[in-house]
């Protein structure tokens, strides 16, 4: 047979290694099958899901929440079942419309103002910014395609056209209800409806099994790829089942079992090429009795060893009768040969058909009505006079193709065609798919060439010199833009020959011929032309009215062409064929040619010819050639067709069967067909009435005849045989079948799962096991066979086969049994081996290559259903907050009786606090003093512990614990220490309880009370009993404004005490003022002020009417009337005191005499605002309504009371200036203290001590330090290893808590000790696993996954720390947290109840989790809400990480190895406990003479005893196996200890270093760049050995790269270099160390040994360098800018953009895509800086400062025009949001409500890479307004 590729087109070869012809197609393209399939229930979900609603929708969503009550409520099953993801995004978009319910007033703006792009001017235009931008995209559009509106005038942009509802024609329903009851083939003419039928069968058998209670799984088996598709739609369309359609471009061949279980499960109808069920069906993967109806369309296929023939004959019929599912054939002839010779000879094919399928064939015996429905086209024989030919050019072509054999066998490799035939090859389409990019030397090129060669050749002399040249510069430029070009042999090779045939071919048709017919054909005579036509036309001529004008000149141009030889008569006879057809209305013609190469070239004669302008023509090819077309191509090129954007289809055998196009009107056959089959096939396509079956026949073709003749003999005779079924049952055999009963030695079956492999899949199994073993670019990993003959005398010659496998490979050879056949014997020795493999554990039970371990979780961030995996950074769950067993005590229920004699015995602790640092600020040192009082003994670790609390910018204060001894307390006295207790922490955390009603929970058993100073051996005398009576007696409490949380009582939830929280007050109130409520005066930027009328009305201060006043205040007395009292001044000094206009707490610093409130107000610096006070009296007045009337008082000169921080964090590193209130309250600075001037009469003096609340504060943050340090003693104690709890505390601390260590130093180390300790168990204890399946294996052992679910197991959960303390959200004993949407807002009048949803959400997940509306008990302890946090999956593996990294800095390996069985990691640790042998490696002599081994051990400073590892360490898989394994494995232990070498040594080297420094440290010391320039620099790439031409090529450029960076000063880059390395050279530096350590009996130190001088110089903090990408997104990501990569590729070159804010600024290339991006950021960074810098020059530094400033205070500036105008707060609304997700763009606009103009039209700002800068953008232009509205 010819070995041009002929198009088979069919079926799904493409990723199925169960190919049995196996050809070998040299020519891989790498298709990377990255097809993901959605499915439809995941559609649905979507386009349910709230955070894809957009427009009007999410508002009306939304409003539903918010029109919520701010009360507690009960969570219904939406809460609790609302995805994360949706909470995520409806808080974003609530965030960027923070006004959401202004919606439509915001929209009803008549016009608005924008910036002119030109002259920078503000302008305002009229209408809705909308509808604004989409006239300019119009106008932009329109522009741009004006050009293209002739090109695109065809192109119809109507959606996909409905197939219509078919009503079921009579013969129809005939043969369905045959198909009803016994299995059936329906012949029917194509376009007959047969698909029609199979739907109504679905629907049919699914009905019935519903009444069963059962579920329909019907198979639809198709021939051909294009048909998956088209007829999973229809059934799709006509059923509305859930229908699955599968191809092997999907990438199915890597499903497991698993997976295609939750196809089943979830479909119906399964839509399939054939190969695709065999596969599954031999794999055990699903069994013949699951499937219900069994569909075959164009079953004539089932012959022989088609994959449908296969199914029937080793599935169908081995399956019990009873079991078997029904079977439905659809064909258009039955037979699918040559032909029939005669009746019988008919009758016996068409019984054998039936006898495959076990069913019988069902025709129409009346064709009346088939012939009304279906419409036939005309036949039409067109002769054309046989190709002259071109004989000296073929000549020297066939002379070209024996040359570059020669040169191939002269090659220095043998290539895989020669040794494995060209038909025995195995599976080549596997290897296409998975090694696209692979090594290939001259004689790989050479097979491809010959191949194309032919194609060349055959073009000649079908097509024309023309044609060929064509085809042979198509192939040229193929290859020239081939990214492989660079460093492949065969390109190379390939190309210098083809340049040769191009200038060999090179010719034009006739240029001057065009031009002067298109001047001249209008006058020629059409006689001329009509002349010919008799001639040339038999039966059924087309008629003259088809000749038209237009294609005169064509005659001249192809009639000179002709008579060179440059086209063939056959080719201008089509071209005059479809001139014909020029005015033809909707023309659609399929053009069937037997050759791709004729389907390709065709178009381009096509294009070139003028008068075809009316034809726009494509190809359409299959799968199985080396010019393949991907399944997207071929669905693209038939809908194009089918819409008439291509009206000519010129097509190989993939468009005779089956495709559905009804447009066609015209089929022409340039090629006849090969069987009577494809006559009928392609005829079919001719769907529309009235059309044209064209057959194009050579003049006196004999054979052309005889074959037209035999086809429509044969047609006949077929329905005759169908209708009548002549008596053959004389004949004997005629029905032999398969009957499965399998001859031993044919078949492996696997008992367990039922998987089969026979000698028909054998070969393909063994390929695909081959191309799943690990490899790189530089080396195909296949099969090889040797072919043996044995000749016994007398008898027949009979063949053995050699089976060798590649050196990574269980085993390496094979020897199989003696055969009849080469093919047999290659076929027996692959059956053995797939045994052998299953044997040794490569292959599973299910009989597919064994990935190791739960191969399937590789890399996946999510489920199927999109929820993130477990152990992942997405996956969040609710967890309990840990509390220490020790803190647990029942003596903190008691209390309540006033028995004397009950005694408790308690420890007490005092809080020793010693300042480090020096402050101005002398309230720092005035501190009570506290001791904790607890139920039992702490451990001696937690008295040890000394923490940092962070009090000041410059004071650090240094807290310890200190056991004053075990103190008796009676219950009285308990009484009084826990009112106390909760009267002083309901102030400190803003709490508002009641010590009689408040709950106590057992688990947290601790009181905090204050020590009087003294001194005494008894620690109950310790205790400042005098202040815990006062504090518990004062009438105080009974006011409202002296207890905790005043702002609430005031209607204002300002927060004032314990404010750590958001501060929802503000937001609430400038809702209220929005909405036109009356507003409030306003007090500073925090938030809003109650007038004094709610003080006065609530008699908490005495009446103010003037002729009450009693006579003024003797001020000699040194008196200060005070709200509701009057004090001595001295006593005021310390005090906290309380304002009534506001609720503020203050400390008082001193009462000042030279001032009263009849002072003058100061203005404040920069204070702008219309109102000014002639007196402090007058400010109150006017501010807040209150009239003063003890003016002459001294004003108290006070500072403002901070709430209550967490102390654990460092504040002040980064924070240079605080928020300054209006009123000088703020957050001390290191400059000055603020303070404010209150006059006494609007203050009440608070109960507590300032320096008791001072003290107090500190308590919360001490505590939880403690608390976190107890669970770290209880979890050490579970552990029992002998490790600091401090250590184990720090492991437990995640980043997240922002205190001064955690976890992420130790996790650095655990994570490479876990590793490693798991790599070396893995690799000594499966000597037989390649390192694919140990690579897994490590995977599924040491994975974030299951790390998690240890972390669960052992209840690390509760003990972890992972949010940033928040004293607000702290559980104290007696005071737990309110939230502010819990409280009851009494004064509901002020505002409405409406809550921003986004505040709801938002807090949720932290709060509200389990919480009822319900009414609490006395003293029942609430559903703790604040005892749940959210933790990531990943945190959970991360601590695990840490725990073993600290265990083993404080243990060692022993330690680690503890914990490590601790937490259920299942090894063993011990190498005296795993059973390996490191066997001496036997390798050739003659392999040993060949290798240096004194340089290279001299080169490593190492001598090996044995040097066999030492080989197998620097052999690459490429290299011809000769015995000697390849570095993978050695490579994966290598890998493994290098990286815990590296860490380990970094880690205790830079001990001071942050967890993010010595993570870029590691990864810059440990990564494959670096290794690769060690390997270099130290000659070790010299010692590879491989095989491959391309590599050796690769490692020289890269040397020289190196070489160059070396010879700059000071240059290491530490794998940042501008030369992406081989990753082969890092391989072997790794697989070295392997050796070595083998080598040395499993000792880590020799490796260390030996590469610690290697790595020298290492990387240092001081020579780390950044990578530029990474560099550059920092820095993007400060500047809040958007930053975009754009790649493309030019032949072999990546070519990278980097755009900043959608402008150019970077732009590299290189092979590599990768490496292009890193040059691509270096230049963007240095053009950048550039830039920065010579704008600094232009403006000067200064002017850059101011300018930075103002922009970015842009809307702190409006919101203070805003508050002092006593205006409502502007309103922004994104109206715009676009762009990738890496360049997203915002626009916003903003209006405000002005009081005397009303509302402003909406500013609308430029769109910006992030909200506040499209914020700030649009508050400019307000500015900007307003500006211009007030001077």
């Amino acid at each position: 047979m010819d070995d041009e590729v002929r198009d088979s087109g069919n079926a799904d070869v493409r990723s199925s290694y169960w190919l049995d012809a196996c050809e070998d197609d040299d020519y891989f393209v790498d298709l990377g099958a990255n097809t993901t399939v959605v499915p439809e229930s995941y559609s649905q979900q979507v386009s349910n899901d709230p955070c894809f609603f957009d427009g009007s929708e999410p508002s009306k969503k939304r409003r539903v929440w918010d029109r919520t009550s701010g009360r507690k409520r009960r969570r219904g099953p939406d809460d609790t079942e609302m995805d994360v993801r949706v909470r995520d995004q409806v808080r974003r978009r609530e965030r960027y419309n923070s006004c959401s319910w202004k919606d439509r007033e915001f929209r009803e703006a008549k016009g608005f103002w924008e910036r002119d792009k030109t002259t920078n001017e503000l302008i305002f235009q009229v209408g809705s910014w909308e509808s604004c931008r989409n006239r300019k995209e119009k106008l932009n559009n329109e522009k741009i395609n004006k050009g293209d509106e002739d090109l695109e005038e065809n192109k119809v942009d109507e959606p996909k056209e409905k197939l219509p509802e078919e009503q079921a024609r009579q013969y129809q329903l005939d043969v369905l209800e045959q198909a009803k009851s016994r299995n059936t083939i329906a012949f029917l003419e194509t376009g007959a409806g047969k698909t029609l039928i199979a739907v109504l069968l679905i629907k049919s058998i699914s009905v019935e099994l519903q009444k069963q209670n059962k579920k329909l799984l019907a198979v639809f088996l198709v021939p051909k790829v294009p048909l998956v598709y088209q007829q999973a739609e229809v059934i799709r369309e006509r059923t509305g089942y859930q229908v699955g359609h599968y191809c092997g471009e999907m990438g199915q061949d890597f499903w497991d079992a698993r997976r295609w279980q939750r196809e089943f499960e979830s479909k119906q109808v399964l839509v399939m090429t054939a190969q695709i069920l065999l596969n599954i069906l031999r794999h055990s993967i699903v069994k013949m009795e699951a499937i219900n109806l069994l569909i075959l369309d164009e079953c004539h296929h089932a012959v022989k060893k088609h994959p449908y023939s296969l199914v029937m004959s080793e599935f169908y019929h081995t399956t019990p009768k009873e079991k078997r599912p029904s079977v439905f054939g659809m064909t258009a002839s039955p037979v699918n040969l040559k032909g029939v010779s005669s009746q019988v000879d008919c009758a016996v094919k068409i019984r054998n058909l039936e006898s495959k399928l076990d069913s019988v064939v069902c025709t129409i015996k009346d064709r009346k009505e088939l012939e009304k429905h279906v419409p036939m086209p005309s036949e039409v024989v067109v002769e054309y006079d046989k190709a002259s030919s071109l004989w000296s050019l073929h000549e020297k072509i066939k002379l070209m193709e024996q040359t570059v054999e020669e040169a191939a066998r002269s090659s220095s490799r043998r290539s895989k065609w020669q040794f494995m035939g060209a038909r025995d090859a195995g599976a080549k389409e596997e290897l296409r798919q998975v090694y696209g990019v692979s090594e290939r030397t001259e004689s790989d090129g050479a097979a491809n060439l010959i191949q194309k060669l032919r194609a060349i050749n055959y073009a000649l002399g079908e097509l024309g010199q023309w044609c060929a040249y064509k085809v042979a510069h198509a192939f040229l430029t193929a290859l020239q833009n081939d990214e492989r070009a660079n460093y492949q042999l065969d390109i190379k090779f390939q190309e210098s020959y083809l340049i040769t045939v191009v200038s060999l071919l090179q010719c034009n048709l006739s240029e001057g011929a065009i031009s002067e017919n298109n001047a001249t054909g209008s006058d020629m005579d059409d006689a001329s032309v009509n002349g010919n036509v008799p001639d040339e036309l038999e039966e059924g001529e087309l008629t003259t009215s088809h000749i038209v004008s237009g294609g005169e000149h064509v005659d001249v141009i192809i009639g000179a062409a002709v008579a060179d030889g440059k086209v063939t008569p056959k080719v201008q006879s089509l071209i005059k064929i479809l001139l014909k057809y020029q005015h033809t209305e909707d023309f659609r013609a399929i053009i069937f040619v037997e050759r791709v190469v004729a389907a390709l070239v065709l178009p381009k004669v096509f294009m070139e010819l003028p008068s075809l302008s009316f034809v726009k023509s494509a190809s359409l090819i299959g799968h199985n050639n080396s010019q393949e077309m991907r399944t997207s191509q071929m669905q693209d090129t038939i809908a194009r067709f089918r819409d008439g954007r291509v009206t000519v289809l010129v097509a190989t055998s993939v468009a005779e069967e089956g495709l559905d196009i009804r447009q066609c009107n015209v089929v022409i056959r340039f090629d006849l067909a090969k069987t009577v089959l494809a006559y009928i096939q392609s005829r079919g396509r001719a769907r529309k009435p009235g059309s044209d079956y064209i057959l194009m026949v050579e003049r006196e073709n004999l054979s052309h005849v005889a074959f037209l003749k035999n086809a429509r003999n044969s047609e006949e005779t077929l329905r005759k045989e169908a209708i009548e079924r002549t008596d053959i049952s004389h004949l004997k055999d005629t029905c032999g079948i398969n009957s499965g009963e399998a001859v031993d030695g044919t078949m492996y079956q696997v008992k367990s799962t039922g998987a089969v492999v026979s000698l028909n899949s054998a070969v393909g199994l063994v390929h695909f096991y081959c191309s799943q073993l690990p490899s790189d670019r530089y080396s195909i990993l296949h099969p090889e066979f040797t072919i043996k003959r044995h000749e016994t005398p007398g008898g027949p010659m009979e063949y053995s086969c050699e089976l060798q496998l590649p050196c990574n490979a269980p085993f390496e050879k094979l020897e199989g049994p003696p055969c009849k056949s080469m093919r047999l014997a290659q076929q027996a020795v692959c059956l053995a081996a797939c045994k052998k493999l299953h044997e040794m554990g490569a292959f599973t039970d299910m009989l597919l290559p064994d990935k190791g371990i739960g191969a399937e979780t590789d890399k996946v961030e999510q489920n199927d259903e999109g929820d993130p995996l477990p152990g992942t950074a997405r996956h969040r769950e609710f967890y309990p907050e840990g509390v220490a067993d020790i803190l647990q005590g029942e003596w903190i229920l008691s209390g309540k009786g006033c028995e004397e004699s009950k005694i408790f015995n308690l420890y007490m602790y005092s809080v020793k606090c010693e300042n480090a640092g020096f402050s101005k600020d002398l309230l720092l040192n005035q501190v009570s003093e506290f001791a904790i009082v607890f139920g039992a003994e702490l451990d001696a670790e937690v008295l040890s512990m000394s923490m940092d609390l962070f009090i000041a910018r410059a004071v650090i204060t240094k807290a310890s614990l200190v056991y004053e001894g075990l103190t008796e307390i009676r219950e009285t006295q308990l009484t009084l220490l826990k009112s106390f207790h909760v009267r002083l922490m309901s102030i400190v955390l803003d709490v508002d309880v009641e010590p009689s009603s408040t709950p106590w929970d057992t688990a947290k058993a601790y009181l905090f009370v204050p020590l009087s100073g003294g001194k005494s051996t008894d620690p109950v005398h310790l205790i400042d009993w005098a202040l815990i009576d006062k504090v518990n007696k004062t009438d105080a409490w009974s006011n409202p404004l002296q207890r905790a949380r005043p702002d609430v009582y005031l209607g204002t939830n300002e927060r004032t005490l314990g404010g750590d929280r958001r501060e929802y007050g503000f937001a609430k109130l400038r809702h209220g003022m929005a909405n036109e409520q009356k507003s409030h005066p306003t007090y500073g930027i925090r938030g809003a002020v109650a007038q004094f009328d709610v003080v006065k009305a609530s008699g908490l201060a005495p009446h103010r009417d003037a002729s009450r006043v009693p006579s003024l205040v003797d001020l000699t007395n040194g008196k200060l009337m005070m709200a509701d009292s009057c004090i001595m001044v001295e006593d005021l000094g310390g005090k906290i005191v309380t304002a009534a206009h506001s609720g503020k707490r203050f400390y008082v610093d001193s009462v000042r005499f030279d001032m009263t409130a009849e002072n003058s107000f100061p203005r404040k610096e920069g204070y702008l605002g219309p109102l000014e006070y002639s007196s402090y009296a007058e400010y109150y007045k006017q501010k807040y309504g209150v009239e003063l009337i003890y003016r002459q008082q001294p004003l108290i000169r006070a500072r403002g009371v901070s709430y209550c921080k967490n102390l654990l964090s460092p504040r002040f590193e980064h924070s240079d200036v605080s928020m300054i209130g209006h009123d000088g309250v703020s957050e001390e600075t290191p400059e000055k203290t603020y303070y404010v001037f209150l006059p006494p009469e609007l203050c009440f003096v608070h109960s507590l001590p300032g320096s008791l609340v001072r003290g107090a504060q500190r308590l919360p943050s001490i505590m939880r330090r403690i608390e976190s340090m107890l669970l770290a003693v209880q979890l050490k104690d579970i552990i029992n290893y002998p490790v600091p709890a401090s250590k184990i505390l720090e492991a437990l601390t995640a980043a997240s808590c922002q205190e001064t260590f955690c976890y992420e130093r130790a996790e650095l180390l655990g994570d490479a000790y876990l590793k490693w300790v798991v790599s070396r168990f893995l690799f000594l204890k499966y000597p037989q696993k390649h390192e694919g399946q140990l690579t897994r294996m490590r995977q599924q052992m040491v994975s974030n996954m299951v790390l998690y679910r240890y972390a669960l197991n052992k209840g690390l959960q509760s003990y972890i720390q992972a949010d940033r303390f928040a004293p607000s959200r702290w559980a104290s004993p007696g005071v737990l947290p309110v939230f502010d949407e819990d409280t009851k807002d009494a004064d509901s009048s002020f505002f409405y109840e409406e809550i921003d949803s986004d505040e709801r959400l938002s807090r949720k997940i932290h709060d509200t989790d389990g919480y009822e509306d319900v009414e609490m008990e006395d003293g029942e302890l609430e559903s703790d809400s604040s005892s749940y946090r959210v933790l990531s999956g990943k945190t959970l593996a991360d601590v695990v990480e840490a725990l073993i990294g600290v265990y083993y800095v404080e243990g060692g390996k022993y330690a680690a190895n503890h914990l490590m069985r601790w937490i259920g990691i299942d090894i063993d640790f011990d190498l005296k406990e795993i059973k390996y042998s490191v066997k001496p490696s036997t390798v050739p002599e003659n392999i040993l003479r060949s290798i240096d081994f004194d340089s290279l051990e001299g080169s490593l400073n190492c001598k090996f005893s044995d040097r066999g590892l030492l080989v197998e360490a620097i052999t690459h898989a490429s290299r011809p196996s000769s015995g000697v394994s390849c570095y993978q494995r050695l490579e994966f232990v290598g890998d493994a200890v290098l990286d815990h070498l590296i860490t380990r040594y970094l880690f205790f080297t830079y001990t001071d270093l942050p967890p993010g420094r010595l993570t870029d440290l590691r990864a810059a010391a440990v990564n494959n760049e670096n290794f690769a320039r060690v390997a270099v620099k130290h000659n070790l790439h010299t010692h590879l050995r491989h095989g491959s031409s391309a590599l050796e090529k690769q490692i020289r450029d890269f040397v020289k790269e190196v070489q160059n960076e070396l010879s700059k000063p000071g240059f290491n880059s530490f794998g940042l270099g501008d030369c992406k390395a081989p990753k082969v050279l890092g391989d072997i530096f790794e697989s070295i160390a392997g050796a070595i350590f083998l080598d040395s009996g499993c000792v880590t130190a020799s490796v260390w040994k030996v590469f610690q001088p290697l790595l020298n110089p290492m990387v240092t903090p001081e020579t780390l360098p950044m990578h530029p990408v990474r560099e550059l997104q920092e820095r993007c990501q400060q500047q809040a800018e958007g930053l975009e990569y754009k790649a493309t590729r030019s032949g072999n070159l990546a070519i990278v953009e980097v755009y900043v804010d959608g402008v150019q600024v970077g732009v590299a290339h290189n092979p590599q895509k990768k490496m292009a991006q890193k040059l691509a950021a270096r230049n963007a960074l240095v053009a950048l800086k550039e830039k920065e810098s010579a704008e600094a020059k232009e403006s000067g530094e200064a002017d850059g400062k101011e300018k930075n400033g103002s922009q970015s205070f842009t809307r702190q500036t409006l919101n203070d025009i805003c508050l002092r105008r006593n205006w409502p707060m502007p309103i922004y609304q994104c109206i715009h949001e676009g762009g990738p997700a890496h360049a997203k763009r915002f626009t916003f606009a903003v209006r405000v409500n002005t009081s005397d103009r009303g509302w402003t039209d909406e500013c609308i700002g430029d769109p910006m890479p992030s909200v506040k800068k499209a914020k700030d953008s649009a508050a400019v232009l307000l500015l900007e307004l307003l500006n211009k509205w007030y001077t």
